[in-house]
């Protein structure tokens, strides 16, 4: 009997290694292009899970990082919005230590690409982090996060604002439906922005995942509820596809106990796409393998490449699997795994066939060689999907 082997898609070959390990916990912290092939990282947290100032470039013309200007206030868990005229938004996030609870922020700075600096600008009228930032218009978007609630506790806002980057000033936008944490944001094509699940905080160590979805207009300023999604989701992706006419998630953190008597210990595999037409969720095929803190990253208009991840555990070891989505048959196929396997790091397309992974955890607890409780990596390293995988 024989059998046949199907190659993975793509290839990936390893890169410049970063100045130094970070690992970026957040849906919107992540690494942002520049222009052409260059991007950015920045902030995050070390090993101690201690927030960081540091900031790198990478340019794959040269394949290489170097280090630019610092972060005036070190931050995690904080966003980072490209705006319209090529500028860098950071704002809010958790700067010092992982201490509970955390001391938040609201301070916002701007990095400028021709000179490699940061320069302060107007304050978030509420301290945040976990919250979602997108670019609408020329305005950024900023909508729930966590926040100090007492001396021992915290709590996920409802709040929204929006910064304008010609008076560096912030103002309130309506209220979401749904106070949230830890949730991705998406600009569909109509201009709407849409926010998917994310997370309560129920008690010091615990949250609860949502499935509730819901829609800002930026025309009327109004957020209304949309169509929730068929499982809820925490440490997930969401990723537009036909320019945000549809939207995928991916995985997410495990479950748990589902109300029937069973335990789930594993992170999702499940993914679902919605629709801006009907504003509804639909399954799509599995995933190959669960995962959660990986990142989507899209290649072209109908396909998207999901990579690493873990299963969102304490004591956890990166995935170097990867998989392909195409949404023109709503199928899955395996493309190449990492060199270096990672989670909690930084992704961003190049082009249409070329990704960017930088950074992350490798090991966490007691999966780590320690001392630190995450062990973190250097490495650096590029999928290009018109390559052929080695054996």
């Amino acid at each position: 009997m024989t059998s046949t082997l199907v190659a993975a898609a793509g290839k990936w070959t390893a890169t410049g290694d970063l100045p130094a390990g970070a690992g970026w916990y957040g849906r919107h912290d992540n690494a942002i292009v520049l222009t052409g092939t260059k991007v950015l990282v920045v902030g995050g947290s070390d090993g101690s899970a201690a927030a960081l100032a540091r900031a790198a470039v990478y340019d794959h013309t040269t394949k290489a990082w170097t280090a630019t200007g610092s972060l005036q206030t070190p931050r995690r868990l904080h966003s980072a919005t490209r705006l319209s005229d090529g500028r860098v938004l950071v704002a809010g996030g958790i700067s010092g230590t992982a201490q509970f609870p955390a001391p938040g922020l609201a301070a916002a700075e701007i990095y400028d690409p021709t000179t490699g600096t940061w320069t302060s600008t107007g304050s978030m009228r509420t301290a945040r982090w976990g919250h979602s930032a997108v670019l609408v218009g020329t305005k950024v978007l900023v909508a729930g996060g966590t926040t100090i609630r007492s001396a021992q506790s915290v709590k996920a806002l409802n709040s929204a604002e929006l910064f304008d980057p010609a008076t560096g000033t912030w103002t309130d936008a309506a209220p979401m439906t749904d106070a949230r944490s830890g949730h991705p944001a998406v600009v569909l094509a109509n201009g709407r922005v849409l926010v998917v699940g994310g997370t309560l905080p129920t008690a010091r160590d615990e949250d609860t995942a949502l499935a509730y979805c819901e829609l800002f207009d930026p025309t009327a300023g109004t957020w209304s509820p949309t169509g929730a999604l068929l499982a809820p989701r925490a440490d997930h992706q969401a990723t537009a596809l036909s320019a945000g006419a549809a939207v995928l998630v991916t995985g997410g953190r495990a479950p748990g106990g589902p109300g029937d008597g069973t335990f789930d210990p594993f992170s999702r595999a499940g993914a679902e796409l919605y629709s801006q037409d009907t504003g509804t969720w639909t399954a799509v095929p599995d995933m190959p393998g669960g995962r959660a803190l990986h990142r989507a990253v899209p290649l072209g208009a109908t396909q998207v490449l999901v990579v690493g991840g873990g299963d969102g555990g304490g004591d956890d070891v990166g995935f170097a699997s990867a998989a392909l989505f195409d949404a023109t048959t709503r199928s899955w196929s395996t493309a190449a795994g990492l060199t270096t396997g990672r989670f909690a790091f930084a992704a961003a397309p190049l082009t249409d066939k070329l990704v960017l992974v930088a950074g992350g955890v490798v090991r966490s607890g007691q999966a780590a060689a320690g001392p630190d409780p995450q062990e973190l990596t250097v490495k650096a390293e590029f999928f290009d999907l018109a390559a052929a995988a080695t054996a």
